[in-house]
């Protein structure tokens, strides 16, 4: 096993004694510790610690990034306070130490971060199980655009209506209607599928699909309410799918195989729904089964039904252009301009002739009562010629022009051709078992819009295996939207293809009886009928299947999430994760569908339900899109407000198109599920008039926001802005005011307040003027909130009450921004610096985020507008997630708009920073930021004296209460003295320890003996260069190694931020936290002063420590 060791300076053995580790304990103990070989002389006891004596300490890393190589760290100088510290984790960032374990560092986190997986948590059939069964490993999702989303969104979407209905469709309402059906209903699905590509994109979507994204774009009452409509729909689909499988199977599979007899010719329609009822029954009971059994055949077999739907389609295709120079051999009987059903005669004809004689045919005596030519016809037979019409003349025929236009009829009216001659009959009685073909039921132009809508649904297939896709937020745009212009494609031109080959009245034949109970479409497919009715017989069935496959699961998703109690039940199933109760009942609802028998009957059922989860997609993309919450950063750009709602109208309008009785029906049972899953056991309280029931209503809000913290994805910054007033209580600092307009965009809670210092009694007439400069103020800078100004005996507790007390209820404030102190050093103002830290605190203990602009006078107005620049994000560790929402929000505003966003996240000595740079690329690509990546390495050196000085003058200045202020010039000074002592005393061990490469990245490979040897080697010259660096300035010795350590976090980060950053518009950085131990609270402004040097506009950033950005929809 391979060891990783760090080299580590500690305090040594007197008497040639073994070394024992010194220099602190670790507050993660190294699991090893080099056992050395004591030399020959006999073990002593342990003497004093002697400080600047460097032994070896060996520190396994188990880091997440290392790459295996050991690194050696320089020396440092060694002090007893640091037995707390941990030495393997460094000490760059000693000025984060106090709370990592709250805060932990960015480079420990990434990984985390980037490997979101998308998968369903505990769903078996995504987990593979190993040999010894207590490891379950997810599996990555492997399916792209083509095979998750594209062939499922076309298999979905190209089904029974095409093969079964389409072309009587085209006959009825006519090539120009018809395309207006067709092209409607494909723009609903379309505008649809970009609201939905929005949502899907706006985070990872676990499995799922339709109804997660519903659920918690609008909410558990809207999510349950469509989530049930979308299950009722997908499971009349699957009745719809078995249906038309039975119909193709007894039309014109085997129509023998009818287990009911009519014995008039009248009972032939019951007797056929009958037929349907019992083998639809037989059907889904067998389907029920194989989904029981395993969903993996249904996977498996899906291809084969999709590789059916796109053979029948290339054969109408090719039939189609096989018609232009040969179209096929399909007569047509007519009586006058009246169709006839060619099931019961061959011979187009009343009499045959044949011997110099003529006998009456088969169609003569399906009219008259007997052969003979004396015998009594029907009226309209004996007046009328029989002729013989090719059914399908071809792409070239002209036939278009006859069929642009509808030809609606009534029930049982005749099918009749236009422009034949045709001798109408008075008062005709309409005999009953002629040989007509007659319309089965009433068309007219919404009707049609209903029973078509069908075929364009499936445009949820992709978003449904989101669990399952590689990359889903590019896969479910990119699929959808390529499948819903191939299907609508393949539609729009079939409607003119069948238009311009097939005659009409063929076209209005919905059975096929003129054409001896043939498929319309298959007649026309080349080279045979039975590739389409073949095709179309596997490809509903197999559409059955996914419906019956799909629904289920649908369900139980609803069910485990507890928002409909008496449905969670059906939350459980098989071990395996199967929804065994969610399928029966499924089957159940699915069988009510069968038992309406009539594939006419069923579709405007199904139209319902989808138009309503459709209708609920675009106004949750609509709604999302104007409140501009923060987590809605969609990677598809190409939505609107304005689609969304385009497509919510046309969803309402088609609901009621096709039926208004269904549509209201519809949206009565969505509004009872939602009134069920809102009011629960509450009672609902109104007001009189039209002001009572507002404050009602705010009153209610406040009561529902009151129940708990938002959601991470509703997370906003509601801000608490602390302002300074001077002697005439006008504002210090008004850009504060423009920093929290540009911050905000007019969205969300906004509170601004101040503290006046004294009595209420006596300052009152002061608070009312400056609550008038502050509104005032608030309106030149557009800062839409509240103003609440508090008297208090002393600033200090005055803001400690506005950050407890201010808002109401549910709106209240979780972040605090203020300014910088400016005049902290003054002698004269101690209490500012004070009051600071003290709020520093307030808002740590009240879980309140932090932002504290720096050089405030310096941001930009809001007339301002940047015309280039960046924003730069030093992430040094992670406390929620707010350092990565800021610059997003106030990209939002027009100031900012035009600004670059980069962050830069600092790598530690055993960071692999390659990988840190690709994990934080892919964080950034799902929580949907565009942003550049740099990975900085911040690598452990010596503490440079210029160090220990900054750290010594801190210190004095502390003790000896300020009396030793040095003027600018005189600190310029002594910092460029300090700086060439440092290079002096520096050379020495530069010369030593320098590398032909980097200095700062020793890499070696260390063994046991190696180590003992190279302490040896090297102790007496490490001495000797303590020694030296010690005799710069002797007080170094006595300075609190604590403090040195956090200055040198300080003095190094902030050498990395300005070589970066300073020609930056703005820099967002990470702010540490004060001290625990409330002394050195001065220190720490020096720390803070000394971190940003040089910078001109900061905003320190302290998170509340809750997640507040999240790469979830």
């Amino acid at each position: 096993m391979s060891q990783r060791f760090v080299v580590i300076p500690a305090a040594g053995r007197a008497g040639g004694a073994g070394p024992r580790p010194e220099g602190g304990g670790s507050q993660r103990p190294s699991p090893l510790r080099a056992a050395e070989p004591a030399p020959a002389a006999p073990a002593a006891p342990e003497a004093p610690r002697v400080d600047a004596l460097p032994i070896l300490r060996y520190c396994r890393e188990p880091s997440r990034y290392g790459d295996g190589n050991p690194r050696e760290n320089s020396p440092f100088i060694n002090h007893s306070e640091m037995e707390q510290e941990s030495f393997c984790e460094g000490k760059n960032m000693a000025l984060f130490e106090e709370e990592m374990d709250s805060n932990p560092m960015v480079s420990s986190l990434l990984n985390k971060l980037a490997n979101y997986t998308n998968l369903s948590q505990g769903v078996v059939e995504h987990e593979e199980h190993e040999e010894d069964g207590k490891r379950r490993e997810v599996k990555s999702p492997r399916m792209g655009t083509f095979i998750g989303v594209y062939l499922p969104c076309l298999q979905n979407i190209l089904g029974v209506i095409l093969f079964l209905r389409l072309t009587w469709i085209v006959g009825a309402a006519g090539v120009l209607e018809s395309f207006l059906i067709v092209f409607m209903c494909c723009t609903c699905t379309m505008l649809t599928a970009i609201s939905m590509s929005a949502i899907a994109t706006n985070g990872v979507v676990p499995a799922g699909g339709s109804y997660y994204m519903i659920s918690r774009s609008l909410g558990p009452e809207f999510g349950g309410a469509v989530g049930l409509c979308f299950y009722l729909g997908t499971t009349f689909a699957g009745a719809m799918y078995i249906l038309g499988t039975i119909e193709i199977f007894l039309t014109y599979i085997s129509p023998s195989a009818a287990i009911i007899q009519a014995e008039t010719a009248e009972g032939e329609a019951t007797a056929m729904l009958h037929n349907m009822r019992v083998y639809g029954t037989c059907t889904l009971v067998l389907m029920a089964m194989v989904v029981f059994v395993g969903v993996k055949y249904v996977n498996k077999l899906a291809l084969v039904f999709l590789a059916c739907v796109v053979l029948s389609i290339l054969a109408i295709y090719a039939g189609v252009i096989k018609t232009a120079f040969d179209p096929p051999d399909v007569p047509v009987c007519l009586l006058g301009n009246r169709t006839l059903s060619r099931r019961g005669f061959d011979l187009c004809a009343k009499v045959h002739t044949a011997n110099n004689g003529t006998t009456p045919t088969a169609l003569w005596r399906l009219f008259c009562n007997n052969s003979m030519s004396s015998a009594s016809c029907d009226e309209y037979f004996a007046q009328n010629n029989v002729t013989e019409i090719q059914g399908i003349p071809g792409v070239a025929s002209g036939v278009l022009l006859d069929n642009l236009w509808s030809t609606y009829a009534d029930k049982g009216a005749f099918v009749e051709r236009k422009g034949m001659p045709s001798v109408p009959v008075p008062e005709e009685s309409r005999a009953s078992g002629l040989p007509y073909v007659l319309t089965d039921i009433m068309t007219y132009f919404t009707m049609l819009v209903g029973i078509y809508f069908p075929s364009v649904t499936g445009i949820m297939a992709g978003s449904n295996r989101s669990g399952d896709l590689r990359d889903a937020q590019k896969s479910i745009p990119t699929g959808t939207i390529l499948a819903i212009v191939t299907t609508s494609f393949i539609y729009l031109s079939c409607i003119v293809l069948f238009g311009a080959c097939i005659e009409g009245v063929i076209l209005r034949d919905k059975f096929g009886e003129a054409l001896q109970g043939k498929l319309v479409i298959g007649m026309l497919a080349w080279p045979s009928p039975w590739v389409i009715v073949i095709g179309s017989f596997f490809s509903t069935c197999g559409a059955g299947l996914q419906s019956l496959t799909g629904a289920p699961r649908l369900l139980q998703a609803i069910a485990r999430d507890g928002i409909i109690p008496f449905l969670q039940v059906f939350g459980h199933g098989k071990a395996n994760g199967e929804p065994t109760w969610a399928l029966l009942l499924t089957a159940l609802i699915c069988e009510t569908g069968i038992l309406i028998a009539s594939l006419d009957s069923v579709a405007p059922i199904l139209s319902m339900f989808f138009l309503m989860c459709y209708m609920f997609v675009n106004l949750a993309c609509a709604v999302q899109t104007l409140l501009r919450t923060p987590n809605w950063r969609p990677r598809f750009r190409y939505y609107h407000w304005a689609l969304s709602f385009l497509g919510m109208s046309l969803c309402l309008a088609l609901m009621f198109i096709c039926s208004w009785y269904y549509a209201l029906f519809a949206m009565l049972i969505a509004g009872c599920i939602y009134k069920y899953i809102e009011y629960r056991g509450a009672e609902k309280e109104w007001g009189d008039g039209i002001r009572g029931l507002s404050l009602n209503a705010a009153r209610y809000a406040l009561l529902r926001v009151e129940h708990g913290p938002p959601h991470t994805k509703n997370w906003r910054p509601q801000v608490l802005v602390m302002l300074n007033l001077d002697e005439e209580q006008r504002v210090k600092h008004p850009r504060l005011l423009s920093l929290t307009t540009q911050l905000k965009a007019g969205k969300g809670l906004t509170i601004v307040g101040s503290v006046l210092e004294g009595t209420y009694l006596d300052k009152h007439a002061e608070a009312q003027r400056a609550e008038e400069n502050i509104r005032s103020l608030m309106g030149t800078e557009r800062t839409k909130g509240f103003c609440q100004l508090v008297v208090s005996s002393n600033l200090r507790d005055g803001m400690s009450h506005l950050i407890q007390s201010a808002g109401l209820g549910g709106m209240r404030h979780n972040t605090v921004l203020m300014a910088w102190p400016g005049s902290w050093k003054q002698e004269d103002n101690t209490s500012s610096w004070k009051n600071f830290v003290e709020t520093v605190r307030d808002t740590t203990a009240a879980q309140q985020a932090l932002l504290v602009a720096k050089n405030v006078d310096l941001f930009p107005q809001n007339q301002e507008r940047f015309s280039d620049g960046d924003i730069d994000v030093w992430w040094v560790v992670h406390d929620g997630g707010l350092l990565m929402l800021l610059p997003f929000l106030l990209r939002q505003h027009k100031v900012w708009r035009k600004c670059r966003m980069r962050i830069f996240t600092v790598a530690q000595v055993d960071d692999n920073s390659i990988q840190m740079k690709k994990d934080l690329q892919v964080f950034l690509y799902h929580l949907r930021i565009s942003a550049e990546v740099e990975v900085v390495e911040m690598v452990e050196n010596d503490i440079s004296a210029f160090t220990y000085e900054k750290t010594l003058m801190m210190e004095q200045r502390s003790q000896m209460l300020k009396q030793m202020q040095l003027s600018k010039t005189e600190r310029e000074r002594e910092a460029q003295l300090i700086h060439d002592r440092n290079t002096a005393a520096h050379s020495v061990v530069a010369t030593r320890t320098q590398a032909p490469s980097t200095p700062d990245k020793v890499q070696m490979t260390w063994t046991k003996e190696k180590l003992i040897a190279e302490k040896y080697k090297n102790k007496e010259p490490g001495v000797s260069g303590f020694k030296d660096l010690f005799s710069l300035k002797p007080e170094w010795g006595n300075l609190n190694q604590s403090n040195v350590r956090r200055m040198h976090t300080a003095v190094k980060l902030n050498g990395v931020v300005l070589s970066k950053s300073q020609g930056a518009q703005l820099v967002l950085l990470n702010m540490p936290g004060p001290p625990k131990n409330r002394q050195g609270d001065e220190n720490y402004m020096e720390f803070l002063e000394v971190l940003t040097e040089g910078l001109d506009r900061v905003l320190l950033v302290r998170g509340s420590g809750r997640e507040v950005v999240t790469i979830y929809s």
